[in-house]
């Protein structure tokens, strides 16, 4: 298992705790947007943190952290991945994974063993708009759908989230969105925000009144929509 990177405490990864989020390497997406770019093109270039270390930290914050996030990247793709997340639940925490939700029998499993106790799904766009917004031609989308089932008919805490970008989506991503997530639990609007770190730089966010017309599309099939990263 190679660890790319520790943020010992935050309040934001994982709703409702205070929490350490811990950075896996690759992804198989290319999404132009994504904020960790040298993670995902070239993680193996990046500082690793001993396992040891990560735990060793862990088991001195018990009684502090609330929980631990595991994100990237793609967590998923990690072969190492249970054996971590046993090492941790050892620990006592609930654990949190990110994921872009290609990877949906590893997820049920991860659910099963009682491995993760959430998930957040990055949603890129609606299906017809995948391929701009995760840089591949052919995405897995039907794995990202079985993803969605499973979540939104199991009993695995969740969230849905976009990162909305003016250049990227559109009115009609939101419509498709509303119908394709129709009764999910939880859905959060992401403002962009352009940095040296993404993987094409150079994106803009919609203003809050036209992300507030999003969530407003999104409310009538979705009980609870909010947005996040807005100033």
């Amino acid at each position: 298992m190679k660890i790319y990177g520790l943020n010992k405490t935050t309040l934001l990864d994982y709703p409702g705790k205070v929490a350490a989020t811990i950075f896996l390497g690759g992804c198989n997406f290319r999404c132009p947007f994504c904020q960790n770019s040298s993670l995902v093109l070239n993680p193996s270039a990046q500082p690793e943190i001993p396992v040891k270390e990560v735990l060793s930290f862990l088991k001195k914050r018990k009684g502090i952290l609330d929980g631990v996030c595991i994100t990237g990247g793609e967590p998923t793709l990690s072969p190492d991945l249970p054996e971590l997340l046993q090492e941790i639940r050892t620990l006592g925490y609930p654990i949190k994974l990110d994921t872009n939700g290609t990877h949906p029998a590893l997820l049920k499993t991860l659910t099963e063993q009682n491995m993760i106790q959430m998930t957040a799904v990055d949603i890129k766009a609606c299906p017809d708009n995948y391929p701009a917004l995760c840089g591949l031609v052919h995405p897995e989308l039907d794995a990202v759908k079985e993803t969605v089932e499973f979540l939104k008919n199991g009993t695995l805490d969740y969230e849905f989230r976009t990162t909305v970008i003016r250049e990227l989506h559109s009115e009609k991503d939101f419509i498709e969105i509303g119908q394709w997530l129709t009764g999910a639990k939880a859905y959060y609007l992401q403002a962009y925000r352009d940095s040296e770190e993404v993987l094409q730089p150079g994106f803009s966010s919609y203003t809050r009144k036209e992300l507030e017309h999003f969530r407003e599309i999104l409310k009538r099939t979705i009980p609870l929509v909010e947005l996040r990263g807005i100033d």
